[in-house]
């Protein structure tokens, strides 16, 4: 066999393997489940005039502000801006009732029956928001076994079901605190949108 042959030869072969090998997988291709893109883009929004902004103290905080407090208070308000991820954190009703459960109303009783909710749509999203005053009773950190006691506290959060999964934006304080960023509460709740 002389040198041409052997060259056509394997370039035949080869040029065969090369076929079978595209038209394999482009079949093959064809054929597999694809999974769903991932949603692009994030929850934004208008942060109010006077909100503080403060380095988040974990990965699941999208953002944190101090809300200075109303004079004759102690404390300040605090917002925090949560996302866990596609799927992550809970239904939107879980969330409700674990943000109302650590308050109390008068005389210890559950304050779940004085809680306002209302679900909304905003910029496409829909948003269900809580409203809830009492004696704030949750626990220092997660786990731990010291708990808050503020008298006279008052929680306002909102959850914002996007493409990418749901954010939770909690403030709590001590209510002549929260009463005074009221109404930049509602403000930064109806800029949410996402992109």
């Amino acid at each position: 066999m002389n040198a041409n042959k052997i060259i056509a030869s394997t370039l035949a072969g080869t040029l065969a393997i090369t076929m079978v090998t595209l038209f394999g997988c482009s079949h093959v291709g064809a054929n597999r489940i694809q999974n769903p893109p991932s949603a692009s883009g994030e929850l934004r929004f208008t942060v109010p005039d006077g909100w503080i902004a403060e380095k988040t103290s974990s990965s699941m905080r999208v953002a944190q502000f101090k809300l200075p407090r109303a004079e004759g208070d102690s404390d300040d308000g605090s917002l925090v801006i949560y996302y866990f991820g596609p799927a992550q954190g809970g239904s939107v009703q879980d969330n409700v009732d674990r943000w109302i459960g650590p308050m109390e109303a008068p005389e210890g009783k559950p304050a779940k029956d004085k809680a306002k909710t209302e679900s909304k749509t905003i910029n496409g999203l829909k948003i269900t928001t809580v409203d809830v005053s009492g004696t704030y009773t949750a626990q220092m950190s997660p786990g731990s076994a010291d708990r808050h006691h503020d008298a006279n506290y008052r929680m306002r959060a909102a959850i914002a079901e996007t493409p990418k999964g749901n954010y939770f934006a909690k403030l709590v304080g001590p209510e002549k605190t929260i009463a005074r960023w009221d109404e930049a509460f509602t403000a930064f709740v109806n800029s949410f949108s996402f992109k």
